[in-house]
């Protein structure tokens, strides 16, 4: 009798440490949901449809001289883990009082000639441009390659993080910009949003061009600057329904935003080196984004 009970006690204690064991797993888990990418993992591959036939070499009009005269160069604006973090900066040439601050974040391909053209474009608007390279040196040349580059930083954002914020740091207290807002395209366009996330309190304007984007109005509330988004209604890789839950998801939280998606106009539409290049598109963008950024950077604060 006395064996019997001591082997009903044992099978009791025994559940009892397996369903302790459980709830304490179900409690870690449900505490500590695990950290997923805002970019999901076909997200690449379908990157990779829309610039199939894409050639990410210059053209004339991507090289067009700046408004103002422009010092421009390759720096090192910080180092993380004994390692630096080069990109590249251009500002007017003239000197002036504490200028504003631009982030620049580069597409698929890397900081290539294209975007170091836009990068001059923005310092000959009155603007400290500072275009991050978040592949380490590394350009594309072909899809497959950009696809690897993406997937590089996919699977460290930390990293991509780190440099943003060394980014920021350097505009905002090196060269004490005022104010500092963020641009990017496509890979970029997503990276813009979340310079915005992760920085909430501190960027003060962002500008958005056919970007990955997240939708979650509660990771959207974080947000407290003005968005610029720009997009194509033919995009297959930015589909309008996403565009208009994320349009949609700003309005119901009361963040300021102006959103346009273009009639006609692809992915990567106003890049000019790819084959979905929209002119009319791309310069109608273009200036909303030099107006959106003058107000919003320049303009005095009431």
């Amino acid at each position: 009798m006395q064996m019997k009970k001591s082997l009903q006690s044992e099978k009791s204690s025994t559940i009892l440490i397996a369903l302790t064991s459980l709830l304490t797993l179900s409690s870690i888990l449900l505490s500590s949901p695990p950290s997923q990418s805002w970019l999901p993992a076909d997200y690449p591959s379908r990157m990779a449809r829309e610039h199939a036939a894409d050639n990410p070499s210059p053209a004339a009009i991507a090289l067009q001289s700046p408004q103002g005269s422009v010092i421009s160069n390759s720096i090192s604006y910080a180092t993380v883990n004994g390692e630096k973090i080069n990109g590249f900066l251009s500002q007017p040439e003239a000197e002036a009082a504490k200028l504003p601050g631009v982030i620049v974040i580069h597409e698929w391909w890397g900081l290539n000639e294209n975007i170091r053209s836009m990068t001059r474009q923005l310092a000959g608007l009155g603007y400290i441009a500072l275009a991050v390279d978040l592949y380490g040196g590394s350009v594309a040349k072909k899809p497959n390659e950009a696809v690897e580059l993406m997937r590089s930083v996919q699977g460290d954002e930390k990293r991509g993080q780190d440099n943003i914020r060394k980014a920021y740091n350097f505009l905002a207290e090196e060269l004490g910009c005022p104010r500092v807002g963020v641009i990017g395209w496509c890979f970029g366009g997503g990276w813009s949003l979340q310079t915005a996330l992760i920085l909430p309190g501190k960027i003060d304007a962002a500008v958005i061009y056919y970007g990955r984007l997240v939708t979650d109005p509660a990771m959207l509330k974080l947000l407290s600057m003005p968005i610029l988004g720009i997009f194509g209604a033919e995009d297959r890789g930015i589909p309008v329904e996403m565009v208009r839950e994320f349009e949609s998801a700003l309005a119901s939280l009361g963040k300021p935003a102006a959103i346009h998606i273009y009639d006609g106009a692809n992915h990567a539409f106003a890049n000019p080196s790819g084959r979905n290049y929209n002119a009319e598109a791309a310069e109608d963008a273009w200036q909303k984004t030099v107006q959106f950024f003058k107000m919003n950077l320049k303009a005095e604060r009431k």
